[in-house]
């Protein structure tokens, strides 16, 4: 009888022969497999540290895209970023400073004590008196530019000018599209290296109103700059060249970075620290886009003259526009923590499992006080505690859809989401853990 033949390569000649293998084949066999198990464990890992590269590195951009893509695309987001100027104290101050000087700048004074010297002339007023009428011309200005600043600032600090500001964005939001792309007409506007906002809407609204408070000459005052620089930069055209690449890649390029992290995670030989360490490289990349906004805002602040903005003003226009850009980079670090440290506590090390038995205890002893109160949970129980991986991933796997579709989430979005997700996956322990607990009292009365 032929002795049993040996799982391996088959063959001919003296190393692949009919009968068994030799000790020395069965060396050079398991040093040929072993040789390409780490040949293809090197590919794979090399895969990976490619895809988690490109993942680093275009985290960054990504959030920035969107940013970028959801003030263009989303009227309601854009005004709601540029809201709070027309309540910023700074930029109320700015505004009133500007529109009141432009007002006044545009009333002849001089003309008006000249009108008056003549007729105190034909009137044959002492000629001291005529003499000396030119003096009026200062307090008379500094007269009329306090009466015309207390109407412009009633305007401008009242509900009405919010009102105003947020129909006149909404109105205009092909502003923003004008900005990044130069193309169309819009309230606001890219002319040369700066970007202006036009307050024809407000400008006129003052006009009225000092016509009503009695300035009936304010009604023959000329059409005067309507403009307020928000942004001055010598690279304009560059910005609005990458803006309008990133206008383009908004949508696709975050998905691309979630794909590249998936693929990673997929082709790595251990996937939860692939998993791991994609979370903890786009949470440093973000902390970097953090730094890099705040490095970004005094470069900004030291590139604008206080000619063209004050520096509270310009402090105050630039945090309004990248808070929610703030905000985003804040809920994707939070998200790369909350990820990694998930990875951690599936995984072997003592304070996972400490954890995880702590965890487990709690509930079992929960699951197993519900039973003995007569709580029970049947089979509906028993099939959660036999299925408990798939109702954890499931559980698991919501909680990401829900962050993916709810529109901006925040960091505290985040939290919630993941308070909640913790306290499901415990609650279908304890039913678990109660099925269990109940299965064992019926096996142990007596028949």
């Amino acid at each position: 009888m032929n002795p049993p033949r040996v799982p391996g390569p088959q063959g001919s000649g003296p190393l692949y022969g009919d009968g068994p293998l030799t000790p020395s084949e069965r060396r050079d066999y398991a040093r040929l497999r072993k040789h390409e198990a780490m040949h293809h464990r090197r590919l794979r890992y090399a895969a990976t540290s490619v895809l988690l590269v490109l993942a680093f590195v275009l985290s960054p951009l990504a959030v920035v895209a969107a940013w970028a893509n959801s003030q263009v695309s989303d009227t309601d987001r854009y005004v709601q970023t540029v809201a709070p100027l027309a309540k910023d104290p700074a930029v109320q101050k700015t505004v009133t400073d500007r529109l009141t000087t432009r007002v006044v700048d545009n009333v002849d004074v001089k003309g008006i004590t000249d009108a008056l010297s003549n007729a105190l002339a034909k009137a044959d007023a002492p000629p001291g008196i005529v003499d000396k009428s030119h003096l009026l011309a200062g307090p008379l200005k500094n007269a009329f530019t306090t009466a015309v600043r207390t109407v412009v600032d009633k305007v401008v600090t009242s509900d009405q000018f919010a009102e105003l500001w947020d129909g006149a964005n909404r109105r205009a939001h092909a502003a923003v599209v004008k900005t990044l792309t130069g193309e169309g007409s819009s309230a606001v506007q890219a002319k040369g290296d700066a970007v202006v906002l036009d307050l024809g809407t407000v400008v006129d609204k003052v006009k009225d109103k000092l016509v009503g408070e009695g300035y009936e000459k304010a009604a023959n005052i000329p059409d005067v700059d309507k403009t307020i620089t928000l942004f001055r930069t010598d690279k304009l055209d560059d910005a609005q060249g990458a803006m309008r690449l990133l206008d383009v890649v908004g949508t696709w390029l975050p998905v691309t970075v979630i794909v590249l992290a998936a693929l990673a995670v997929w082709t790595a030989p251990v996937p939860r620290v692939a998993l791991m360490a994609a979370a903890v490289g786009i949470g440093v990349m973000m902390v970097l886009l953090l730094v890099g906004l705040v490095v970004a805002r005094r470069v900004y602040l030291d590139s604008v003259p206080d000619t063209a903005l004050p520096a509270d003003a310009a402090a105050s226009v630039y945090d309004t526009f990248v808070r929610f850009l703030r905000n985003s980079t804040r809920t994707v670090l939070v998200t790369a923590v909350i990820t990694a440290l998930a990875g951690y506590l599936y995984g072997p090390g003592r304070g996972a499992r400490f954890v995880r038995s702590v965890t487990g205890r709690a509930t079992g002893a929960t699951g197993r006080a519900m039973a003995r109160s007569g709580l029970r949970t049947g089979a509906t129980g028993h099939w959660l505690e036999t299925h408990r991986r798939w109702t954890t991933g499931i559980v698991i796997a919501a909680a990401a859809v829900a962050l993916i579709i709810w529109n901006y989430p925040t960091a505290a979005v985040v939290a919630l989401v993941l308070g909640i997700t913790v306290l499901v996956l415990a609650v279908l322990a304890v039913l678990g853990a109660a099925s269990t607990a109940n299965s064992t009292d019926k096996q142990g009365k007596p028949s």
